[in-house]
């Protein structure tokens, strides 16, 4: 079953990239290169610089991948393993790549600017400031959703902890490489590789233990640096680094997805209702955009498609490779993670409770039922899952004369790059955001707006909200919170693409990007809706600071969402 999954997936993703992405690029947008990508017009040595094809589809795909690919499919394995499969593939075809590409041409055509921005001119200054709103909430909750992720994969796995740490230094020095010495990109890109594996060695060999809190704190310090620096001091590099991770990871996980022949130990449809959000019951519909978010279809990839991807994208006729071509790419990554978990997650979770001495009597019937509940007791779910799965999945193929460990750091620090990759973008999208926000205030108050929009104070404030959110380690909350306002922020990037592709390029084709962003729109708010009062009152009585800060968050997210969907279907009637 793995095998057949895996093969079915890539024939989906190749044959829809060559002629429904083709098609998108030729027939809709138009892409050409006469048009002077803003990286080279715009340039200014921070934030505008153009970049190869290949560095920067490696700092695009590690953005948005982040953990979200990897961590929704884990915890949507209650519903058994069709559902969340359905849910990535459909969801990548007729939504998620065609909203990443859209976004990221749009921001290319109105001089790197975000899609937010882009809302505003298109549908009125209204509909921008509840967008720029509900946006900034978003950021904040990623940096609070992978914070936690990332927190508990370093307590629960010190080596992986500590290979991340020695990959910033190669990155550093890739970097100095690259864009100081100006080496061959060729050579010091194999110095990179040999850098990254060097990291992966030391990692094992020099672990650094420490408690989630202080964790936290070198994240939130880590982050407002990280974000406010020149891009191609880290961010270029470090993410161009991370890609050959991503490769390596696909390609091992590819290769014994393929030749483990093994049939899938979790059913495949197990209850419509399951816990996973919260303690509670939660039902599929609508409750699955709460769950799996990045590996299906995102709204934060419209953020970096139009915040950090399109100030540094060289030409046109790169925007489908990197923008349509990453979406794919993270989806077939989410199908890797169902096909592991699905053929080896029931074992990772009998040899946890073995490990612990309580050994387990799940079968197919229950599984639905005890899926969350004994994931959490054993600490397994959703990183070390994925680790542990994984690494199982390797072994039971002809790779298994990697030590287990080294495969379990590898799939680790695969996930880690990504989360942390992820938490530096998204404060870097954040002061961008503030800085849009705070345009008014540019005349009338230029005290004011010069010292918000500072690159290092307009970088302090979401990485202080996201982390205060994910300090409480409540995951089950901070989780379905995030997936609510990425998924949302995706419905109305994907109008906001329909009305530029409508309004500006006056293409009939407009309905390819209205219809699925409704039908979206619907059910990410009704989801939200459940959420609110099913999901947070008993989270709010346990845990009262971060209950409220979640729910106040939702509720204004849930206004601004009607004031945006009000003036989107006024621009409709209009046209």
């Amino acid at each position: 079953m793995t095998t057949l999954i895996i093969l079915i997936g890539l024939a989906v993703y190749v044959v829809l990239y060559f002629t429904y992405g083709k098609k998108l690029e030729r027939d809709v947008v138009v892409a050409t290169d006469t048009n002077e990508a803003p990286s080279s017009r715009l340039y200014d040595g921070v934030d505008y610089i153009p970049a190869r094809k290949e560095v920067l589809f490696g700092h695009h795909f590690s953005s948005i991948a982040g953990a979200a690919p990897i961590i929704g499919p884990a915890l949507a394995m209650a519903w058994g393993w069709l559902p969340g499969l359905l849910w990535v593939w459909f969801g990548n075809v007729f939504i998620g790549a065609v909203h990443d590409y859209l976004a990221l041409i749009a921001s290319v055509r109105y001089d790197g600017r975000s899609i937010q921005f882009v809302a505003s001119d298109l549908m009125g200054k209204r509909t921008g400031t509840a967008f720029y709103w509900l946006v900034f909430f978003l950021l904040v909750l990623v940096v609070a959703a992978f914070g936690a992720v990332l927190g508990g994969m370093f307590v629960k796995t010190p080596a992986i902890a500590s290979a991340y740490i020695w990959s910033i230094g190669a990155a550093l020095i890739l970097g100095v490489l690259m864009y100081r010495v100006k080496m061959n990109f060729t050579a010091a890109t194999l110095i990179g590789i040999v850098m990254l594996v060097a990291s992966i060695i030391l990692g094992v060999e020099f672990p650094i233990a420490a408690t989630y809190e202080t964790w936290m704190y070198v994240m939130f310090f880590y982050i407002i640096i990280a974000a406010s620096i020149p891009v191609n001091v880290l961010l270029q590099p470090r993410d161009y680094l991370n890609s050959f991770l991503l490769y390596a990871g696909l390609i091992l996980g590819l290769a014994a997805a393929v030749f483990a022949f093994r049939g899938f130990e979790v059913p495949a449809y197990s209850a419509f209702a399951p816990v996973v959000a919260g303690g509670k019951a939660t039902p599929f519909w609508p409750a699955i955009p709460l769950i799996i978010a990045c590996g299906s279809l995102s709204g934060f990839h419209s953020l970096v498609a139009s915040g950090t991807t399109s100030k540094q994208l060289a030409k046109e006729s790169d925007a489908l490779f990197i923008g349509y071509g990453s979406m794919f790419t993270e989806g077939f990554l989410s199908t890797l993670i169902i096909c592991a978990i699905g053929g080896f997650g029931y074992t990772a979770l009998q040899n946890a409770a073995a490990a612990a001495n309580q050994p387990l009597a799940l079968t197919a019937g229950n599984w639905g039922e005890m899926y969350t509940k004994v994931t959490t007791a054993f600490k397994l779910v959703p990183a070390n899952m994925v680790v542990q799965s994984y690494a199982d999945m390797v072994g039971a193929s002809f790779l298994s004369f990697i030590p287990v460990l080294l495969v379990k750091v590898i799939a680790g620090l695969w996930l880690s790059a990504f989360a942390l990759t992820t938490l530096d973008t998204t404060n870097r999208l954040a002061r961008y955001c503030l800085v849009e926000m705070c345009e008014p205030f540019r005349t009338s108050a230029e005290g004011l707006y010069k010292a918000i929009t500072f690159r290092w104070t307009a970088s302090l404030l979401p990485a202080g909200l996201g982390i205060y959110l994910a300090w409480s380690k409540n995951f089950t909350i901070v989780w379905p919170a995030f997936g609510a306002a990425n998924q949302l922020i995706a419905s109305l990037a994907l109008m906001t693409g329909a009305a530029y592709v409508a309004k500006r390029l006056k293409s009939k084709f407009a309905v390819m990007a209205t219809i699925p962003a409704m039908l979206l729109w619907v059910t990410v708010t009704a989801a939200i809706i459940w959420f609110m009062y099913v999901v947070m009152p008993d989270n709010i009585a346990k845990n009262p600071g971060q209950g409220w800060t979640v729910q106040i968050i939702m509720g204004v997210m849930l206004v601004l969402n009607t004031i945006f969907i009000w003036d989107f279907l006024k621009l409709r009637k209009t046209e």
